[in-house]
């Protein structure tokens, strides 16, 4: 029975599982850690890789000495079309959501002074991108009339779990400004200033029903829902050099991003307050990113390129609360630095385009041993290599016709990740000032162990770009 189990999971997981939601983690890593990648067509096509190749705005997404590689004016916007389906399994049953967004995914502008003078210097060029993507994710996960928590056992008052949601809806944007250098058309140097924006709403809900009649009752995590809006700020430096006549290698840091949260949130059965709303404000430093990236350029008519980004640091919340201590040493203890390669190419057929690219990022946290129940409503220890986020990879393919002054280019972009799912867990202590259990508007539910779903999930994004050169 729920409030009987006992707790056998792995320290850090559990000291940190006091106190916060599950969703905090992943919001920290998955939205505040990560940064929008949503470029134009081409560079999704690409999976993203353009580190040692640039030319374009979304040079300031990897690498901003790209902008100097640029020799002419340009402007661009893509439209963005995102779907996602999250399929959710436990104790052999499974529940499919799947939803489809559409949005301004990026604009881009580059303009160019070529510096007429003997100087090596040959172009000084400005650049500056907006790029937007969503990230709403809704994950449902069935019941299991074996999980049994007693209300009242002398009276026999008892509801089984009958399912849970997590529910995240809301935006990232991510808007830089930058300038790059061309140095005898063999060096190239930039920086870049990047703007943050984002809005999350958030929620945490189970659902029992009654083993009497089968009533549905409804109870919300502690500090559920919360609603977030953020802002922070980085900055990034690159180079890009040729070696030889078809080889170029790049190189670029980002440093932190600098976030401030206002956050509210509805808090229950507090011994003051009751039932209310609080609101707070929170800092957080994302972890200092470094890439390398090399190309491959034969001829005008293709181009190949690779770039791998690792994070030098560990995302960290200043610690104003007993809570920001928890997370932090979760984040020491268990996160693993950011890893990601991404591969493109491009081959030129006349005015066609023919684009390709993957991606892949590895998981961002430790395995973990938790207890949790098993399908019979038994509570055992597991240990979880995929545990909230997984490795995620990217597969993407895009086609493009240049028409002189004007460019049209369109791609489709497919990236999956598999991970578990854990959530239930909750526990009341008001002599430690602990308070993460569930609430409906008349009941309590403790849990020391988690329910574990695994999590399939796929998202299929399409990009169509339209383009002005100057």
């Amino acid at each position: 029975m729920l409030k009987k189990s006992l707790v056998l999971m792995g320290v850090a997981a559990a000291f940190y599982a006091q106190a916060q939601d599950v969703s905090i983690i992943r919001n920290s890593i998955d939205v505040y850690s990560g940064s929008p990648m949503v470029g134009s067509a081409k560079f999704n096509a690409m999976g993203g890789a353009n580190g040692a190749l640039g030319g374009d705005a979304n040079s300031l997404l990897t690498n901003p000495a790209g902008l100097g590689v640029a020799i002419s004016g340009e402007v661009n916007g893509t439209l963005s079309i995102s779907n996602y389906k999250n399929t959710s399994s436990f104790g052999g049953a499974a529940i499919d959501y799947n939803k489809t967004k559409g949005n301004l995914g990026n604009v881009g502008a580059v303009m160019t002074f070529q510096l007429m003078s003997e100087s090596a210097w040959k172009f000084i060029n400005i650049g500056v991108n907006f790029s937007s993507q969503s990230i709403d994710n809704y994950i449902e996960t069935p019941g299991n009339s074996n999980i049994i928590y007693d209300f009242d056992a002398a009276n026999n008052i008892s509801s089984s779990y009958g399912g849970h949601a997590y529910s995240r809806s809301g935006y990232l944007t991510r808007t830089s400004l930058g300038v790059g250098a061309n140095y005898n058309h063999a060096l190239y140097i930039g920086a870049g200033l990047n703007f943050f924006n984002t809005s999350i709403d958030q929620y945490d809900t189970a659902r029992f029903n009654s083993t009497a009649n089968g009533a549905a009752e409804y109870f919300n995590k502690n500090e559920t829902p919360f609603f977030e809006r953020g802002s922070g700020f980085s900055a990034s430096l690159g180079v890009i050099g040729k070696v030889g006549p078809m080889f170029r290698l790049g190189a670029s840091i980002e440093t932190p991003t600098f976030w401030e949260i206002d956050r509210s949130y509805d808090f229950y059965n507090d011994a003051v307050y009751g039932d209310d709303t609080a609101i707070e404000n929170r800092r957080f430093t994302s972890p200092l990113k470094a890439s390398v990236s090399a190309a491959f350029v034969p001829s005008k008519n293709f181009s190949l390129d690779v770039d791998y980004t690792l994070g030098l640091t560990k995302p960290k919340y200043k610690e104003y609360s007993g809570a920001d201590v928890e997370i932090n040493n979760f984040f020491k203890d268990n996160y693993k630095n950011l890893s990601e390669l991404r591969i493109g190419a491009e081959y030129r057929l006349k005015q066609v385009r023919l684009r390709g690219g993957y991606s892949y990022a590895s998981s961002p946290i430790d395995a973990l041993t938790v207890s949790r129940f098993s399908n019979d409503g038994g509570i055992s220890d597991a240990s979880y290599s995929n545990l909230i986020l997984s490795d995620r990879n990217a597969l993407s393919f895009g086609i493009g016709y240049d028409f002189g002054s004007f460019y049209i280019d369109g791609s489709y972009q497919n990236i999956s990740s598999k991970y578990t799912n854990p959530f239930m867990f909750g526990i009341l202590d008001t002599a430690n000032g602990i308070n993460s259990a569930y609430y409906s508007s008349t009941r309590t539910i403790e849990s020391d162990a988690y329910i574990v779903s695994d999590v399939k999930s796929v998202r299929n994004n399409f990009f169509l770009t339209l383009g002005w050169k100057f």
